[in-house]
């Protein structure tokens, strides 16, 4: 088979029109709110709590990805495709790609090869608008906290220099990470110290992943920490009158996307934060939804499975009462090559002893998927220059742990080539699922939680708090915040807090450098190291090699 580019392949499909998918999962052709032919948003009354029950979710995770990714959203469309190929009836439920990524060093997030959901270039681009309402509803909090500093009106106090919201943009711009504004005389407003973020970082993309409804996430936008007042005491979006006019900006955004894969099944398609920085899964009732629609959906959560299963999970599962049956463990022989020790340049070249050293790290996520009570499968997804020795040698030390580890060609052959996988995770489903348990209750004290997932997930002896987070741990306590779940911030390159220690590492301490708020997602946000909520473009940015033609016909969008 000749090798086209995933856009050739996406712009060669002939797609249904969205009427035609929403029919198979039984959708009234009234309740689709039309985006021209292939794209459409659900009704949230579409929701049933008494089907959620009754079906089965799968979640697709990964080991310790090198920095290409190992194809986690390509196997969950694959899957998606070979479970239906099967004759089971399945959606698949993904996040949102941010603009930042597509013109940077990753690429798009739509799949890729045979495994991809279309129309392709939109679902990249601007899509549906969710992305944009986020940035305007989190600009319009900016606005209206700059508004009240230099307000004579309703002046609420605020010190500048507390203030904790920062504004943000869906673009990789490093020059935006540390300004200053107001500038240029008393018309301009106060000046201060401001920054961006990426818009998938924002505390709004956080709390409509979170949402359960238009209340829910008037109520959590209202509960947005801002800042506090000269005479120490806090202020909340609330306090600005910020959250009707900020769920307004959302009322659209709410509501999840449909889409279709390459093989025309649905596939649902909502919410965006990164997985190192933020939940890294897409929003609660994107999941709701496809599980009101389907027997068995299949979903993502980004990066590793320390960062997005960990927090699918601890966070997302346990807060919205969802019970995952079955995770997928995405392994490539690349990045098993990676943390034996390979160097960038021999990722691609085979090595069983190199796949034997670097296996540890898949073994400890296996490990840690079985500490939620859930079994895993390991989705080996294929390479042409992966070796059969390499590819045996992980089928068979799977085996050994009891775990199916089953070769995923959804990237070359779509759901042909995924059947085998799909059949392992009905097996799972239908014969081992259990009540899923999370790691950690909610309720617990802050530093416990915090131990917890540093412990077991991590494999870390302990944890060290800089004087920054002790200082804040006494605010969170002072301010009421103990409950709220813990999202980590963390690099994707290691289980450690140092991107260097791949494989498995031991005998690290992992440091805690600071602890964010976030009060309207209900978590709080501890910072390992140091992590960008921006990011910036490499020096040949993927922007570089696009084009469009007369026909607005796009070219080298990955």
């Amino acid at each position: 088979m000749a090798h086209h580019s995933d856009i050739e392949i996406a712009q060669q499909n002939k797609m249904q029109h969205i009427r035609e998918v929403a029919a198979k999962l039984s959708i009234d052709e009234d309740d689709l709110i039309l985006f021209g032919k292939y794209k459409a948003k659900l009704p949230l009354r579409l929701i049933d709590e008494e089907k959620i029950k009754q079906n089965n979710l799968v979640l697709v995770t990964a080991l310790t990805p090198t920095p290409a990714g190992e194809g986690k959203t390509t196997v969950s469309i694959g899957l998606n495709e070979g479970l239906n190929k099967i004759g089971k009836q399945a959606t698949v439920v993904l996040r949102e790609p941010s603009l930042g990524p597509v013109f940077g060093i990753k690429g798009g997030a739509a799949g890729g090869g045979y495994s991809q959901v279309v129309p392709m270039e939109d679902i990249n681009l601007h899509f549906t608008g969710d992305f944009n309402a986020v940035e305007k509803a989190n600009n319009l909090l900016s606005a209206l906290i700059d508004n009240n500093l230099q307000s004579k009106v309703n002046n609420l106090g605020l010190d500048p220099r507390t203030i904790a919201w920062k504004r943000v943009i869906d673009m990789n711009d490093r020059a935006l990470r540390q300004i200053t504004i107001g500038l240029g005389g008393i018309s301009n407003g106060i000046p201060r110290e401001d920054g961006f973020n990426i818009t998938p970082a924002s505390e709004v993309m956080a709390i409509l992943c979170m949402a359960k409804d238009m209340e829910d996430l008037k109520k959590r936008l209202g509960d947005i920490f801002v800042g506090f007042t000269f005479d120490k005491q806090p202020i909340f979006a609330r306090d600005l009158k910020a959250e009707n006019a900020m769920a307004i900006l959302l009322k659209d955004a709410i509501k999840p996307n449909l889409v279709q894969t390459l093989e025309d099944n649905p596939a649902i398609i909502h919410g965006g934060p990164f997985a190192n920085i933020a939940q890294g899964t897409n929003t609660i009732i994107a999941t709701k939804m496809g599980l009101s629609l389907s027997d068995y959906v299949v979903t993502e959560a980004g990066f590793g499975a320390d960062l997005g299963a960990e927090k699918f999970l601890n966070i997302k599962s346990a807060y919205a009462g969802l019970n995952p049956k079955c995770v997928v463990l995405v392994a490539t022989i690349r990045a098993l090559r990676h943390h034996g020790g390979s160097p960038k340049e021999e990722y691609n070249t085979p090595s069983v002893e190199r796949v034997t050293k670097g296996f540890v790290n898949l073994e400890k996520h296996i490990e840690n998927i079985r500490k939620f009570n859930i079994e895993p499968v390991v989705a080996i997804n294929n390479f042409i220059n992966d070796s059969p020795e390499e590819v045996d040698f992980v089928i068979e030390k799977c085996k050994s742990l009891g775990v199916q580890a089953v070769v995923s060609k959804g990237w070359a052959e779509g759901g042909e080539g995924t059947q085998d996988l799909a059949r392992a995770v009905v097996d799972v489903v239908e014969n081992k699922a259990t009540i899923f348990k999370p790691l950690y209750d909610w309720k617990t004290p802050v530093i416990e939680k915090i131990e917890k997932i540093a412990k077991e997930i991590y494999g870390a002896d302990g944890v060290d708090f800089d004087n920054k987070a002790k200082l804040n741990l006494r605010r969170i306590d002072r301010l009421g915040f103990n409950d709220f779940a813990i999202c980590m911030a963390k690099t994707q390159k290691s289980f450690s807090d140092n991107e260097k220690l791949i494989g498995r590492p031991s005998g690290f301490i992992i440091t805690v450098r600071e602890i964010e708020i976030a009060a309207g997602a209900q978590f709080l946000i501890p910072i390992l190291g140091k992590m960008m909520r921006m990011p910036g473009l490499p020096s040949q940015p993927a922007s570089e090699t696009m084009t469009i033609d007369n026909r607005g016909v796009i070219s080298g969008l990955s």
